[in-house]
Order: C-alpha cells, then structure tokens, then sequence
C-alpha cells in the first residue's frame, strides 16, 4: 500500500442485507487509522411488507433518515429498523433531489398503498444526507419495475426542459414528470404518458400499452438532446424528442439488456449476454454508437462474463463494470463473476478494456472518492465476504480489503 493512499481520508455508509433484514456500518480512515462502527439497530417494524419504513440516507450526524410510505412523514433516529427498505435510487445531476422508485407488488406491479389499482410510484426527497431531509411528493406512474434518467437543457441543446423520465416495465410506457421548480404548473407533475408499444412486433394484436416493450435501459444524451430508451420486449431503442414527449424514430439494437451514455453525453453503451450460443459459456456484449448519428461505432465479446452494474469514474474517464451470476450451472461454472472491468474512454469510440480486477467475490456496489474531478480511490461492497475493497483510483490497483461484517446477499456502499 503506498503512503499517498495511506494518508487519503475518507467516510464511507455501508449497508448489507440478506434481502429481509440489515444494517449499516460506517467505515472511516483518519491519518493512515481505519474505525468500522456497526450503527445501532432496532427489532422489525412488523408491518407489512408496503408499509415498511423507506431508509432514505445517513445525517450529518450518521443517525438515520427514514421515511413512512403511508403518512409521508420523515423521522430521524439513532437506530436502524431491521426491515427498512433501501429503494432504488437516482440523483438528479442538477439538483439536490433524489428520486426513489417503488415498483409496487410482484403480482400487479401497482403500489396500493399511493396508487391503488392505477400504478405504481416514485418519491421526491430533498437533502437526502442531512437533518433537513424533505418529502417533496410521491407521484403515481405506470407499473412494474423503474429506471429514471433526466433531461436538462445544455450548449448543444438549450431548449430541452428539466423533466425526469422514468420507465414502467410492466405497462411497458415512459411517464414524463416535470423537473423545474420555477414552473409550478408541470413542476413534480406527469406530464406525458409515453406509449412504446410498436405494434408490427406484437404477436396478439396489440396496438396501445400495456404492451410486451419491456422498457430497461433510459439515457439523455445532452449532446443530441435525445432521449433513448431501450425496448427490451422488441429488440429495439426509441428515441424520444424531450421538447414533445414523442417518439420520433426506432433503432434495431438486439442482443442488448440495458443502455448507459457517458457522462460527456456523446456515446450510448449496450451491454448484453449470449447464454444460448455456448451452452459451457456466457458470452458479455458491449457496444457503442453515437448519440448523434445513431450509428454503431464498435462492439466487443467478453467470455464468461456477465455483467451487472456500470459506474464511471469523477471526470468520466473510465468505465467500471462489475459483474454477477447468471446461467446454466455448466455456464456458472465459468463464470468469471468476481471480476471488476475498467475501461479506458479516452479511446472511443473504440472500446478498450484497461485491466481486469479479481475482487474475490462480486462487488455489490461501487463508490468514487475524490477531489473535484479527480477520483483518488475506488470502493466495492463484496456482499459474500462483508468486505470493503479498496482500489487506487489512478492506477486501478488493488491496495486493501477491510472486513466490516458478516457476508451476505447484498450490499451498498455510499461516500457519507
């Protein structure tokens, strides 16, 4: 471990769960000395499962933010509720706010407790990381499983208003919620039901949602104003005009899952897994094309790998991949699923994969530690181990692992 990675302080949240119930530790270095501290906990709530407490984040203070579904009500304590629910999250890149998704039950997709038999939700919260944490709305959406992106007006395209896109699995449609808090008539309102359904490729004659586009995979990009969203259940990418909330063109993209553009807003990745080609091997795909021109520019094949979350670094330099588990158990077998892949975005549109990591176990989550845009470290979560990898975030090296608790199914891991 080299001395200038010694002296980098830093404060990391870290949550791990069995999927029913966990807990959150804070892991801190100061001056080179490393202090885990397991916070508080406090037995089951005991209500059922839409009724837990939503664990929102961490005060100043590292006491806990907490947020009743029904009542709206936000409470700070010392002690973590076991069941607390960790929502998906997404921050708005231009706001304090964060957005965090219900997808509502497994049967229905509907959220009963906010919505009834109309859809599922998503929950504003401001100031997420302080005492001065507030609801600002709960808005009913389509249903089944989310993703969100948003759209914000830049140099290439300074008309596109702030609006926040998220994606309904089920209903297979795009709600279109309003994101400026100087316009109180669409502000934190849908305003657009976007309907993805594409007829020709529908085997029952359906013409309107809900439908089979099984929407996963949403990106803005800022360089083309665009918004794209990836139609699983077609094989397919609409692109979506945020100035009319209409969808102006499709793109064929099979052998693809999920869709990420980089943060300088001119490349869109796919990412993929053949699990029918091999029946020894997963086979990853990753695939790049211009946001502007719609154009294919590169497409790689990563053997036994299955990829599972994207991160970039602070100034978007470099990608990092994790991966997971999926397959047959002849094609696990294989499975390189511990790896950590960094690639090397300086050389788009060529795709180039830096340095493989073997991180021991699958990283749960990744975290970038830094000053302004330059990330000094770089931290996973390995779920199995409880364990905290810490990685040099210029060189990309390996530098120690710290063993915070037991091992589990999940985990998190947050700058706090």
């Amino acid at each position: 471990m080299s001395d200038a990675a010694l002296g980098i302080d830093f404060t990391l949240g870290y949550y791990s769960s069995d999927r029913k119930t966990g807990k959150v530790c804070v892991v801190k270095r100061r001056n080179g000395e490393v202090s885990i501290n397991c916070l508080g906990v406090e037995p089951d709530s005991g209500l059922e499962k839409a009724l837990k407490p939503i664990f929102v984040g961490l005060t100043e203070e590292h006491r806990f933010i907490l947020l009743d579904p029904e009542t709206k009500s936000i409470r700070i304590q010392t002690n973590f509720p076991i069941d607390a629910f960790p929502a998906h999250i997404y921050s708005d890149p231009n706001a304090n706010r964060d957005w965090f998704m219900n997808d509502g039950d497994k049967e229905t997709g509907n959220d009963t407790v906010n919505c009834g038999d109309q859809g599922s939700s998503v929950t504003v919260i401001e100031n997420t990381a302080s005492a001065s944490a507030k609801h600002l709305a709960t808005i009913c959406i389509g249903r089944g499983h989310h993703q969100a992106n948003f759209a914000y007006p830049s140099e290439d395209a300074p008309n596109v208003p702030h609006t926040t896109y998220i994606s309904n699995l089920k209903d297979g449609t795009v709600s279109a919620i309003g994101n400026n808090p100087n316009n109180e008539e669409t502000y934190l309102k849908v305003i657009a039901t976007i309907d993805l359904c594409e007829a020709d490729k529908e085997k029952d004659g359906c013409t309107e949602a809900p439908c089979n586009a099984f929407p996963h995979g949403l990106v803005y990009s800022r360089v083309s104003g665009k918004l794209y969203n990836l139609n699983n259940g077609y094989g397919s990418i609409a692109v979506i005009d945020p100035l009319t909330n209409k969808i102006e063109e499709h793109i064929e993209f099979k052998g693809h899952s999920n869709l990420f553009a980089t943060p300088c807003g001119r490349f869109i990745f796919g990412r993929g897994a053949d699990r029918k080609s091999n029946p020894e091997h997963v086979i990853a795909k990753l695939t790049v094309m211009d946001a502007g021109t719609h154009v294919v520019l590169d497409s790689i094949n990563l053997p036994d790998i299955y990829i599972s979350k994207y991160y970039f670094n602070r100034d978007g330099s470099k990608l990092y991949l994790t991966t997971s588990s999926s397959g047959s158990p002849e094609q696990v077998a294989n499975l390189k699923s511990d790896a950590l892949l960094v690639f090397d975005l300086n050389g788009l549109p060529k795709i180039k994969l830096s340095k493989e990591l073997a991180l021991g176990t699958s990283s749960g989550s990744l975290a970038f530690h830094g000053e302004d845009e330059a990330t000094q470290l770089v931290f996973s979560s390995n779920s199995a181990t409880g364990t905290l990898v810490v990685i040099d975030g210029d060189s990309d090296e390996l530098i120690e692992s710290l063993k915070v608790t037991e091992g589990v199914s999940h985990s998190r891991v947050w700058l706090a």
